[in-house]
């Protein structure tokens, strides 16, 4: 912090002042850590930054669990509500190009569903000191527009303000073919992988990333999903190597009559 983002604050004119920082040299703070709350309390914060993400993890936290994620992100978001501060979770995206690039942020596909906006910062392919800022989700209001913003040189940080920018220009991961799908049926399989669903909540949270009712029902088909009834509710399964002839009636026969 003091090496490395003061003096970035400083060349930018800011009020340190009005900026802190936990101190987690003999304790490592994580996500879970009730300084957090004591933080934002004591300094009465209206912005708190983690940044990256992966590094505030406890030991067994594990970004691919997707019950988990939801269970520490869900904390954080009552603490934003409760004392009115925003809360930015920083984090890396995966190193693949393909697939919409909501599903190529690290870890749990939850991160990206809890959040209530999710911005993308991409490097100009031309020149290196330009960034442009991407809003891929927005559900509190309608998305706007890239903003593209300079860092390095004489100058530092410059924002250079809205662009005029089509987004799949400069989105390499839409250049595969059928590669929504493929990246949908991955995300089935990891939010499945841990127990079963309800259909319904699948779909939601699929529709707050963009996601189309068809688009994800053409996933199942291609993972295999099972679904099955029960206590007048639909539930989704991964596929067992192994069922009892039975359950297994049961889940085709069920599978023929939720429709998508």
């Amino acid at each position: 912090m003091v090496d490395t983002v003061k003096p970035r604050l400083v060349a930018a004119d800011a009020d340190c002042d009005k900026v802190a920082y936990i101190v987690d040299e003999t304790d490592r703070l994580t996500l879970e850590d009730d300084r957090i709350e004591k933080a934002i309390l004591q300094t009465k914060a209206r912005l708190l930054i983690l940044d990256p993400l992966q590094a505030f993890l406890s030991q067994d936290g594990d970004m691919q669990s997707a019950g988990r994620m939801r269970n520490i992100l869900g904390k954080l978001s009552l603490l934003a509500a409760k004392y009115n501060c925003a809360i930015v979770l920083i984090g890396h995206m995966n190193k693949g190009n393909a697939g919409n690039s909501i599903y190529r942020s690290l870890g749990s596909i939850d991160i990206a569903a809890i959040a209530r906006s999710v911005l993308m910062i991409k490097r100009d392919g031309k020149d290196s000191q330009v960034r442009y800022m991407i809003p891929i989700k927005s559900s509190l209001s309608p998305e706007g527009t890239a903003i593209a913003f300079s860092l390095g040189g004489e100058e530092g940080f410059q924002w250079l303000g809205p662009c005029d920018l089509d987004f799949y220009d400069i989105e390499e991961c839409h250049t595969r073919k059928n590669g929504k799908k493929t990246d949908v049926a991955d995300c089935l399989i990891e939010m499945l992988s841990e127990h079963d669903v309800l259909s319904a909540d699948i779909l939601s949270e699929m529709s707050q990333l963009g996601v189309s009712r068809r688009t994800v029902f053409n996933a199942k088909k291609e993972v295999g999903v099972q679904a099955y009834r029960k206590n007048n509710a639909w539930y989704w399964r991964l596929p067992k190597t192994r069922l009892d002839d039975g359950v297994d009636g049961i889940m085709q026969s069920c599978d023929t009559v939720e429709r998508g």
